[in-house]
């Protein structure tokens, strides 16, 4: 029997055993492994309404939304046996309570507990609960640079700043309201000159209230070298909420990563804030 007689028998035979199984319904085993590893993640519903932050403090008074960075899955930086998300997670919590202590201002955490948000949900909160004041609190690492050490404060840069304005136009379609001027059924080139005019203005608030974190902070923070920055970060791109982040100081130094996470520096951490947030809102309050 010839080679292309036996791959023909071959081909038969295979194609007979199909057929038969195939007639008496008769199911071919598929090997179960790896079946067990399957991940699954609930999803919220399409149509559920997005779930904002509570709000502390009196009808009309000024609002501060309060951002702790990263969360959940995402630790953030890691150094001395500290996780960022968990060290500035209770930064903001000593924040919140301080000002709360002191009165005279709303106040609302992005998150109070360790789950993660984007950035746009972080950005989306403040703007949703119309705030006067956005603060994103971060702890920086330098890898094995230990010795660097010192907070910082970071603002939009002035590049990130145009390029924010013309994809928020354009994702609004201008039909969004804007620093109390409904921008609706105005062309794309006048919605995003709007824009812009309008972040403009909080570019200048923002880089007020960080030089007022610096003042406030002189002889009782340690700042880095370069403390005044510009940045093209997600979480500070609305246009219409000053947004400052508080990078507090390397997790990767010990002494930075000892004094953030004690509650003497927390302490600290929050008189300092808390006094730079008043003394901006009464400045605001009185123009």
């Amino acid at each position: 029997m010839t080679i292309r007689a036996q791959i023909l028998l071959l081909i038969l035979f295979l194609l007979a055993v199909v057929a038969v199984l195939v007639a008496t319904a008769q199911r071919i085993p598929v090997p179960e492994i790896g079946r067990a590893y399957v991940v699954r993640v609930e999803l919220p519903e399409a149509d559920a309404p997005p779930t904002l932050p509570k709000v502390e403090g009196g009808e009309g008074l000024p609002l501060v939304v309060i951002d702790a960075g990263h969360g959940g899955h995402d630790p953030g930086a890691v150094g001395q046996g500290y996780r960022e998300k968990n060290v500035v997670l209770d930064l903001a919590r000593a924040l919140r309570d301080e000002l709360e202590k002191q009165g005279g201002v709303r106040v609302a955490l992005t998150r109070d507990d360790d789950r993660y948000l984007v950035h746009a949900e972080r950005v989306d909160v403040a703007r949703k609960l119309d705030a006067d004041l956005f603060l994103s609190i971060h702890a920086d690492s330098a890898g094995d640079a230990a010795d660097v050490t010192g907070a910082s404060t970071y603002t939009l840069s002035n590049k990130a700043s145009s390029e924010a304005a013309a994809r928020f136009a354009d994702r609004e379609n201008a039909s969004d309201r804007l620093n109390g001027v409904d921008i609706g059924g105005q062309s794309d080139v006048v919605s995003t000159i709007l824009v812009e005019l309008s972040q403009r203005r909080t570019q200048e608030r923002s880089d007020e209230f960080a030089r007022l974190i610096l003042r406030e902070g002189e002889g009782a923070i340690r700042f880095h070298p370069q403390p005044r920055r510009s940045a093209a970060l997600k979480v500070l791109r609305a246009p219409d909420v000053p947004s400052v982040l508080f990078e507090s100081g390397f997790i990767s130094n010990e002494a930075d990563a000892e004094r953030l996470a004690s509650p003497e520096g927390r302490a600290r951490f929050a008189e300092v804030v808390a006094r730079a947030i008043r003394i901006y809102f009464a400045r605001h309050q009185e123009s």
